[in-house]
């Protein structure tokens, strides 16, 4: 049996213990319950954004957007496609560069949308423009999500 990996719960952002054999059995908050993966991206606030970076084992990928943005609105669908293909080895996140514009500086996302992979809290790759699913889980594989 493998060592297990932490997960923040995409509800109360609890964070969990869960055997990497066992990621794909749908695995569940020991604090609340609920589904560790939902097959969507999660919004999230700094504060969560934070603790997915720092606690979550798996890779972590986030779309840095805006509601004004055509182009943003034209891939989320796409991103959110891309979760359901993509989890449970990778949690995917969204982040509202307007409403967090802290963040937005701290990664000096210049053009929206962005994609950002982080592994470890460290960010390893960066994709900026709107993809289409196929496109957003070719790149995550090969950024090695």
């Amino acid at each position: 049996m493998s060592d297990p990996l932490h997960l923040v719960c995409p509800h109360c952002q609890a964070v969990n213990r869960v055997p990497a054999e066992r990621l794909v059995a749908a695995p569940v908050c020991g604090q609340c319950h609920q589904p560790l993966f939902t097959g969507h991206p999660l919004a999230v606030d700094e504060a969560a954004f934070q603790k997915h970076l720092a606690r979550n084992d798996i890779p972590v990928l986030v779309d840095f957007w805006a509601t004004w943005c055509g182009p943003c609105q034209m891939m989320a669908p796409h991103y959110a496609q891309a979760a359901a293909q993509l989890e449970p080895h990778v949690r995917l996140l969204k982040v509202d560069t307007d409403a967090e514009q802290a963040l937005g500086a701290r990664y000096a996302i210049r053009s929206i949308p962005t994609l950002a992979l982080f592994k470890g809290g460290r960010e390893v790759a960066r994709q900026a423009g709107a993809m289409q699913a196929a496109g957003i889980v070719q790149w995550a594989r090969a950024q090695g999500a």
